[in-house]
């Protein structure tokens, strides 16, 4: 299996830099304590950093904001996924603790300031792709049964013609959703070389330490950009 990015995705964002962690043989069904608390310890750190400031002002956030423009996203409509956790918690609503895999990535997410997303990969032997949405394409929003057509032009992560995420890093699919029994995971991490690649290296390593060290589970670390717009595991 394999990730990949379309080429006309790095004629709008040459400076793109994915991070890609995979997870295989994960038992998610578990109570992992120190997880909650990586998740807790992670919030807290946010609720200061946010108070009376504006997230969308953040040197970290601006990056993807100038980039959702430059793909025809209005920012302030859709904001990616970092963006929408921190200005949740800066408006002091709570973030849920969701489940195990969930909960771990978000407290990395928020520790490095990196939009990350959570793919179960066991409902498809398909690769899973960054691409612009095209005819046939599906989208069901998490906890609905309301089936969606992105628009045309749009940046998606999709399975086949299951699309995952819209807009890129903006709101993910029931589809591949992470439950107590997901067991394989795909962990895509967004950056910008010249930005933060070397922070998305870091975040990827310290998941797949987390993930190995907390699940007992295999890993595959990697990244995909202009000159290596494609990794594959086994």
């Amino acid at each position: 299996m394999k990730f990949k990015v379309e080429d006309k995705v790095f004629e709008k964002l040459p400076n793109l830099y994915i991070g890609v962690v995979v997870a295989k043989n994960i038992d998610n069904t578990k109570d992992y304590p120190e997880v909650k608390q990586k998740l807790a310890d992670s919030i807290k750190v946010a609720e200061s950093r946010f108070l009376d400031k504006k997230v969308k002002e953040d040197q970290a956030i601006i990056p993807y904001r100038e980039a959702f423009s430059q793909l025809g996203m209005n920012p302030n409509k859709f904001q990616c996924s970092v963006e929408a956790l921190f200005t949740r918690i800066s408006k002091g609503k709570k973030l849920p603790s969701i489940n195990p895999l969930v909960d771990l990535n978000n407290a990395v997410s928020l520790k490095h300031t990196l939009p990350m997303g959570t793919h179960d990969l066991s409902r498809s032997s398909k690769d899973i792709e960054m691409r612009y949405a095209r005819e046939g394409d599906t989208f069901v929003p998490m906890g609905s049964n309301e089936v969606e057509t992105p628009d045309t032009g749009e940046v998606v992560y999709a399975v086949g013609d299951e699309v995952r995420t819209r807009r890129w890093a903006w709101r993910q699919s029931d589809f591949g959703k992470i439950t107590p029994d997901t067991s394989y995971v795909f962990f895509p991490i967004d950056g910008f070389i010249g930005v933060n690649e070397k922070k998305v290296d870091k975040a990827a390593q310290e998941l797949a330490k987390e993930l190995e060290r907390i699940f007992n589970c295999k890993t595959v670390v990697g990244h995909v950009d202009a000159s290596n717009p494609e990794f594959a595991w086994d």
